[in-house]
């Protein structure tokens, strides 16, 4: 099989693929092996009729598609490789020759990933952001974990109160009508958290373990439910519990209660250290970032639709699998949300189309550098989907496959492209 390549246009090539009469002719054999038993020829047995008969009743090209159909993907998937094209859609297929003791010729468009014309890349005027973190964010992240550790303690001498977590049972009811969604029994509500109907929990503050009130609230006229919107409710509630917070002291017996530190000092000191690892590694990313964005933006490429759509088909992979892990399918994520999946894929459209332009960039900048990834970036990377998985670097090693392999060799790469737009922009630290 010959083959060459024709550039159509930045993003497309017309590649010419030809096989020899004598290849094309196993082909047909092939065809006809696979089809006669569903070929009736009178005066033969369902499948026993000989090629050359069915060939006379049908003409000559009777197999034609079904060898062309066997012989074409593999011709294809050779041509790519030999001329090295990266193709992103699907081919435009156009049969010039197809005949009896003739060379199958074939000719197929198909785009490819484009070429970029690079801006520059050095010396980019991008400022990294700092990334110290001050007391209050030491402060707020013990709050948090303090705030998770609190105990709820019920109290019974004193009625309803701001920030109180009550139990309570509730009816609710339209012109003296339940209405669905309405009712709960044991439910527990914390006051002022503004989780229920505007008034609602304003009117409980001063009620006692055990009263029983009406309490009058209105709909929003924007609610969810649009049976309700707008419609004046009563609810009639009882509290059965009245729990409060309690915080956790800050002491040395909270750092050893939350931590693997004896004293609270050092539980900070490493409280800190992560919030500086996890500021560095942000403001690391939007660094990087930055400095893609520089680059596509001084570069110019015509980006085939196909290779847009791809990355929206796993931008909404990623979406469904994110509603999986929340309990909810994606069919029923657009059904509460009233949208198609179309819209979602429009609103991920710009965000998709720079980062395959981000990715673009990149490799268009390792081409231009040839940079290939030390062993030391590759075992960097490798360690880290190691420790991601939570085993050992050589154990890791042992179960991946040559994909697998490869990936990890690509993401190497990537990061070494993104060390040296670092290490040659202007104010990089």
């Amino acid at each position: 099989m010959n083959s060459s390549m024709e550039k159509v246009s930045s993003n497309k090539v017309k590649l010419r693929l030809e096989l020899e009469a004598e290849a094309f002719e196993e082909a047909v054999q092939k065809a006809y092996l696979k089809m006669r038993n569903r070929i009736n020829v009178p005066g033969f047995r369902k499948g026993k009729a000989p090629r050359m008969v069915i060939e006379r009743m049908y003409g000559d090209g009777v197999f034609f598609e079904e060898a062309f159909d066997i012989v074409f993907p593999d011709m294809y998937r050779k041509a790519v490789e030999e001329n090295h094209l990266e193709v992103v859609d699907q081919p435009s297929v156009d049969i010039e020759t197809m005949e009896k003791g003739k060379n199958l010729v074939v000719t197929a468009e198909v785009f490819v990933s484009p070429d970029v014309e690079l801006g520059a890349y050095k010396d980019l005027d991008v400022q990294r952001e700092t990334d110290e973190v001050g007391e209050e964010a030491v402060d707020h992240e013990i709050e948090q974990v303090r705030q998770r550790n609190a105990r709820e303690i019920e109290v019974e001498d004193r009625p309803v109160q701001d920030d109180d977590i009550v139990n309570l049972d509730y009816a609710g009811s339209i012109d003296g009508v339940p209405f669905e969604g309405g009712t709960a029994q044991g439910q527990n509500l914390t006051i002022g958290s503004g989780s229920f109907i505007a008034g609602f929990e304003e009117q409980m503050v001063g009620m006692k373990v055990g009263e029983e009130k009406d309490i009058n609230v209105t709909f929003p006229e924007d609610y969810h439910a649009k049976e309700l919107a707008g419609k004046p409710a009563v609810f009639h509630v009882k509290v059965n519990a009245i729990h409060v917070r309690e915080l956790p002291a800050l002491d040395d017996e909270f750092a050893k209660d939350v931590s693997e530190f004896d004293t609270l000092d050092e539980y900070k000191k490493d409280v800190r250290a992560k919030l500086e690892e996890q500021a560095r590694q942000q403001a690391d990313a939007q660094f990087e970032n930055a400095l893609v964005e520089a680059v596509v933006k001084e570069s110019k490429m015509d980006i085939p639709d196909a290779m847009i759509e791809r990355k929206l088909d796993e931008k909404i992979q990623d979406l469904a699998l994110r509603m999986a892990y929340q309990g909810m399918r994606f069919e029923d994520f657009l059904k509460y949300t009233g949208q198609t999946e179309a819209q979602v894929r429009d609103q991920f459209r710009d965000e998709a189309t720079n980062v395959v332009k981000g990715e673009l960039v990149l490799k268009a900048i390792r081409k231009a550098e040839s940079l290939e990834p030390t062993q030391e970036e590759i075992d960097d990377v490798t360690a880290r989907y190691a420790k991601a998985s939570g085993k050992d670097v050589e154990e890791f090693k042992k179960g991946l496959n040559e994909q697998q392999l490869e990936y990890i060799k690509e993401d190497a790469a990537t990061i070494a492209v993104l060390n040296l737009l670092k290490k040659e922009a202007k104010k990089a630290e």
